[in-house]
C-alpha cells in the first residue's frame, strides 16, 4: 500500500470518528448520522478535496461545519446529510474562490449568517448569488473585505 494510500486512509477513519462523536452535540437539535451516513460525509469530503486539489490537516472542516450549522432551523433530520454534504462542497469552493484570504471560521461564520439570513435556507441561492458576489469582492479587494459591514485590517474587524 503506498504511503498516501495510507495516509488517507488513517485520516478518513479519524474523520469518521470525529463526525460520529458529533451526535452527542447534535441531538440536541433533533439531527444524528448513522455510521453510513458519516462514512458518506467523509467520503464526500476526500473527493472535494481532491476536485478542489485541497488539502487539509487535523480535524479537518467536517466537524466544524456540523456545529456551526446543526442549530439552523432550515436543517432538519430528512435533509441533513443532503444540506451539510453541498455545504462542504461550497466551502472547498469558496476557499479557493476566496484566495484563502479568510480562516475557516471566517467563511463558516459568514456562510451560516447568509444561510439563515437572505438565503433563508436556499443552498443555491447561498453559492451561486451570496458567495460568488462575497469572492469575487475579496479577490478584487484583497483582506481588506470582508462582508458587507466589515474590513480586516491586522485581523481585527472594523466597521465601515
Amino acid at each position: 500500500m503506498e504511503e498516501k494510500d495510507w495516509l488517507e486512509l488513517l485520516s478518513g477513519k479519524n474523520q469518521l470518528q470525529k463526525v460520529i462523536d458529533m451526535n452527542q452535540k447534535t441531538e440536541k437539535f433533533g439531527l444524528a448520522l448513522t455510521e453510513e451516513e458519516a462514512k458518506l460525509l467523509v467520503e464526500r469530503r476526500q473527493e472535494n478535496l481532491r476536485e478542489q486539489q485541497r488539502v487539509e490537516f487535523g480535524e479537518g472542516i467536517l466537524p466544524k461545519l456540523i456545529f456551526t450549522f446543526c442549530d439552523s432551523p432550515y436543517i432538519y433530520q430528512e435533509n441533513y446529510v443532503e444540506t451539510i454534504t453541498r455545504l462542504q462542497e461550497i466551502f472547498y469552493l469558496y476557499k479557493n474562490e476566496s484566495m484563502d484570504e479568510l480562516t475557516d471560521d471566517e467563511l463558516l461564520d459568514y456562510m451560516k449568517e447568509a444561510f439563515e439570513g437572505e438565503c433563508e435556507g436556499s443552498l443555491e441561492f447561498l453559492e451561486e448569488t451570496v458567495l460568488e458576489g462575497f469572492a469575487r469582492n475579496i479577490r478584487r479587494e484583497g483582506n481588506f473585505f470582508f462582508g458587507k459591514n466589515y474590513k480586516i485590517r491586522g485581523g481585527e474587524k472594523e466597521d465601515e
